[in-house]
């Protein structure tokens, strides 16, 4: 198995994980209430998330939205962006054998830089 998706263990994998980041994205004091305030229905929030993920990873191709666009009303600084990211590795570290972890990592990083650009944000802020 070479495929990120299916090292992860596929479709349910990623949903384990997205568990595990998200409860603790919904407890954090600085991003939480920005992410409590906008997904009212989180069980569709995950399924939609992991559908990202299974696209990026190389499982089906399910996710076909404008990403970054959803996060521009939102007026995210730089210091959510990094909370986010400090959790997604943490998560990633505690839930994933440690070369796919750092496969995940380094992806959210990729994708994290992509955001920064659209969002306007400067990673020295």
């Amino acid at each position: 198995m070479n495929l990120l998706y299916q090292r992860i263990g596929e479709r349910a994998g990623i949903l384990n994980l997205l568990k595990h980041f998200y409860a603790d994205v919904r407890q954090d004091p600085l991003i939480g209430p920005i992410f409590n305030a906008q997904v009212k229905d989180w069980k569709t929030h995950l399924e939609m998330i992991a559908n990202f993920w299974e696209t990026v990873i190389g499982g089906p191709r399910t996710y076909a939205r404008p990403m970054p666009k959803k996060h521009l009303p939102l007026q995210l600084r730089e210091e959510h962006l990094e909370r986010w990211l400090f959790l997604w590795q943490a998560n990633c570290r505690a839930q994933l054998p440690a070369d796919t972890a750092r496969e995940m990592i380094d992806l959210s990083q990729h994708i994290g830089g992509k955001l920064r650009l659209i969002l306007g944000l400067s990673s020295n802020a």
